[in-house]
């Protein structure tokens, strides 16, 4: 896992989206010294563009251009089910580049396929990318070489961490565990708070408790030499209040629950390559 930038100047970026994943990545760039200049955006959405406009300075296309030919890396943040329409109309300006998906579930083989090309990276990012926090998995096609991987850390490594895995039927159990996992803490959040709230505390007090406890317990267990089943033991006393709570999560079958959870967005992230895939 790493969150270390390569060392050598990236080409011109071409992002072919401009929402908020789009958004996270342009802004970690910036801030690390890439010119807004060295940019192209592409993003059919007046209001989106707008956006890009205010916050970077980037005047984005409606749709693909000649404009597109000058970018050495292009970017699909892309929905899955427009992947397929959007490559075909930036196919003919990007047919050079190497490129980088970020659109869930759709597999390289149809992304080359698309783009009549093998130089393809996809990575499963999350939206913490947004304060430079995210979580990434990366898959490079057997067409990528170690200067391209190296550029696509550089980009990576400005919206958190990364890690590479060797087969891209991994991503699917990425895009189960990090790329959906905020949602899965946001919603353990708001529960936290709303238990808080009814046993007497304010709704800021319960939120601000949530909040912290997360933040405090996950820096845990990053420093931590130790798994999370023995830091949890250290703060169970049996007959204790915590005991109480983890046996009643246990009673209701939480556990068991949260993982068939996740089985479910990884097999929603496989449909998602054979419905919008080639």
């Amino acid at each position: 896992m790493s969150t270390s930038p390569a060392s050598s100047p990236l080409p011109v970026i071409a992002f072919i989206g401009g929402g908020n994943m789009a958004s996270a990545i342009i802004g970690g760039l910036i801030r690390q010294g890439h010119p807004a200049s060295q940019i192209e955006v592409v993003e059919p959405w007046e209001e989106a563009r707008a956006a890009l406009r205010k916050s970077f300075g980037i005047e984005a296309l409606p749709a693909p251009g000649p404009q597109l030919a000058r970018a050495g890396i292009v970017v699909w943040a892309v929905k899955p089910q427009t992947f397929k329409d959007a490559a075909a109309q930036a196919r003919a300006h990007t047919q050079h580049a190497l490129h980088l998906s970020v659109a869930a579930g759709i597999r390289s083989d149809s992304i080359a396929q698309w783009l009549g090309s093998d130089c393809i990276v996809r990575t499963m990012p999350n939206t913490p990318a947004l304060v430079g926090k995210g979580m990434s998995a990366l898959f490079a096609r057997a067409g990528v070489n170690n200067a391209q991987r190296q550029s696509v850390e550089a980009i990576m490594a400005t919206t958190g961490e990364f890690l590479w895995v060797e087969h891209e039927k991994q991503l699917d159990a990425v895009t189960a565990l990090s790329g959906s996992g905020p949602a899965y803490v946001f919603y353990f959040l708001e529960a936290m708070a709303r238990a808080g709230t009814a046993m007497g505390l304010s709704p800021a007090q319960a939120h601000q408790l949530a909040v912290g406890t997360f933040v405090g317990a996950s820096e845990l267990a990053r420093r931590s030499d130790e798994p999370p089943e023995v830091l949890r033991q250290r703060v169970t006393s049996k007959g204790g209040t915590t005991y109480a709570a983890l046996q009643s999560l246990e009673k209701d079958g939480v556990g068991a629950s949260f993982e068939r959870a996740m089985h479910a967005a990884e097999q929603r992230a496989h449909e998602l390559g054979n419905e919008f895939g080639a």
